[in-house]
C-alpha cells in the first residue's frame, strides 16, 4: 500500500518536541556540513584535481542546480513513500557518495559525488518540515521549526571550522570519510527515534483507490490548484527575495567592503555573524510564534529588516554597517523558521505539504539562484555600482515585504 496518505494517519499521541528536533537538528547539520566541506579548502581541492577557480567553483554551485531540478520530484517522491523514507534513503546516499568521492582523482567523478549530495540535501530539506509535522503538537511548531532550521545554519558555520581541521590532520579521504561517519550516526539516531504515527489503513486504501485513476488535470482541480492561487503566491514571493538578498550580501558584501578599505579577514566576518546569531533568532522566533498562534507579523518584520539592512551593508562602513549586520542577524535570520511553520496555514490541507515542500524548495532554490546572478549584473563589468546595486535590492525587499502584508495567513 502507497504511504501518501497524510489525512490517513492518525494524530496522535505526538512524540516530545525537543527529542524529534534534535534529532532532525542532527540530520540537518549533518547534511549541510557536507554541502559546506570544500569552500575553506578549495585552493588544495583545485591544486590536487588540477583545476581552474570556474570549475572548482562548480563543487559548491551544483547544489543549487540539483535543488531547482529535483526539488518538485522530491516532493513527488515524499507523497508516495512517506518523509521518514525518504530521509533514510537520502543519508544513505549522502553516506556512499561521500565515502565514494574519498577514493576518486577525476574532477568528473567528484562533481558526480557533489551532485549526489546534493540530491540528499534536496530530499532532507523538502522532508524534514513534513516529518515535524506529523510527528510534533501543532502548537510547538515554531520551536520545533526553529531548532530544526539550526541545522542548516550551523552545519554551514561547522563546515568552515572544521573542514580545515580534518584535512590538514587526515588528508582528502579521511575528510570524506570523516563525514561520512557523522551522517552515519544522524542516520542511526533518526531510524531509532523518529516515530511516523500509524496509519488508518481503511482511509488510506479509500484514498488510494480513489486517486489511482487521477489525471494530472483532475488532480489539479482537486488538489495542486492551490499551489497556483495568487495568496500562495504571494506566500512564496517574500521567501524568494529573502534569500536573493541574503545571498547578496554574503556574496557581494566582503567585495564591498574590501574596496571600502577593509582587511580581507575581516571582512569575511560578514558571512559568519548573521549565521550565529541565527542561533538566537530562530529559537525566538519559533518560540514567539507559539506564543502568539501567529507568523505573519514576523514574516513580515524579517523580509523589512532585510530590505533596510540590505543596502547599508553594501555601501556603508564603520558603526551602521555593525549595528546593521547585527538587526539582520535578530531580526531577518529567524524568518525562514517562521515561514516554514505558517507554510500548513497557507495551504491549508496538511497533505498537501510533501508535495508543497517541493514546490517551496524550488521557489527558494530559483532565490538563491537569482542572489548570485542579479548583483552581478546590476554591479556592472568593474563591480562598482554599489548604491544602485544596494537601491534595487532594498527595493525588491520592501516588495517582498508589501506581498507578506497582503497574504492572507489562514
Amino acid at each position: 500500500m502507497s504511504t501518501n496518505t497524510e489525512s490517513a494517519r492518525k494524530a496522535g499521541p505526538y512524540q516530545n518536541v525537543f527529542v524529534v528536533a534534535i534529532v532532525l537538528f542532527l540530520v540537518a547539520t549533518a547534511v549541510t556540513i557536507m554541502q559546506y566541506k570544500i569552500p575553506t579548502i578549495m585552493v588544495p581541492i583545485m591544486e590536487q584535481f588540477a583545476i581552474d577557480a570556474n570549475t572548482a567553483a562548480w563543487t559548491m554551485s551544483i547544489f543549487t542546480f540539483t535543488g531547482i531540478v529535483l526539488a518538485l520530484p522530491v516532493g513527488m517522491l515524499s507523497r508516495k513513500f512517506g518523509p521518514k523514507n525518504l530521509i533514510i534513503a537520502a543519508l544513505i546516499l549522502d553516506i556512499i557518495a561521500s565515502v565514494a568521492g574519498a577514493f576518486v582523482s577525476d574532477i568528473a567523478l567528484l562533481l558526480v559525488t557533489r551532485a549526489l549530495e546534493g540530491a540528499a540535501l534536496v530530499c532532507v530539506i523538502a522532508c524534514g518540515p513534513v516529518v515535524l509535522q506529523q510527528t510534533v503538537d501543532p502548537a510547538r511548531m515554531g520551536i520545533a521549526t526553529g531548532i530544526w532550521m539550526l541545522g542548516g545554519m550551523l552545519g554551514a558555520t561547522f563546515g568552515g571550522i572544521f573542514t580545515p581541521l580534518l584535512y590538514y590532520n587526515t588528508g582528502f579521504a579521511g575528510l570524506w570519510i570523516g563525514y561520512a561517519i557523522f551522517t552515519a550516526i544522524a542516520l542511526i539516531a533518526f531510524v531509532l527515534v523518529i516515530k511516523m504515527p500509524p496509519v488508518d489503513t481503511s482511509v488510506a486504501e479509500q484514498e488510494a483507490l480513489a486517486n489511482a485513476n487521477k489525471t494530472f488535470g483532475e488532480r489539479f482541480r482537486t488538489e495542486y490548484r492551490v499551489f497556483f492561487k495568487p495568496n500562495t503566491w504571494l506566500f512564496y514571493l517574500p521567501h524568494a527575495i529573502f534569500q536573493i538578498l541574503l545571498l547578496a550580501v554574503l556574496s557581494f558584501a566582503p567585495t564591498a567592503l574590501q574596496q571600502q578599505g577593509m582587511d580581507p579577514a575581516l571582512s569575511g566576518l560578514v558571512s559568519t555573524i548573521p549565521m550565529l546569531l541565527a542561533i538566537i533568532s530562530s529559537l525566538a522566533f519559533g518560540a514567539i510564534s507559539d506564543a502568539m498562534h501567529r507568523c505573519k507579523p514576523l514574516v513580515i518584520i524579517g523580509i523589512v529588516s532585510m530590505a533596510i539592512c540590505t543596502p547599508i551593508m553594501l555601501n556603508v562602513t564603520g558603526p551602521v554597517f555593525w549595528g546593521a549586520l547585527v538587526v539582520m542577524g535578530l531580526l531577518s535570520m529567524g524568518m525562514p523558521t517562521v515561514v516554514i511553520a505558517a507554510y500548513p496555514q497557507v495551504l491549508g490541507d496538511p497533505k498537501l505539504m510533501t508535495v508543497g515542500m517541493g514546490v517551496l524548495l524550488l521557489v527558494q532554490s530559483i532565490g538563491q539562484f537569482l542572489g548570485s546572478l542579479v548583483p552581478g549584473m546590476l554591479l556592472g563589468p568593474d563591480i562598482s555600482n554599489w548604491f544602485v546595486c544596494g537601491t534595487v535590492l532594498c527595493a525588491l525587499g520592501l516588495v517582498g515585504g508589501l506581498s507578506a502584508i497582503v497574504c492572507k495567513f489562514k
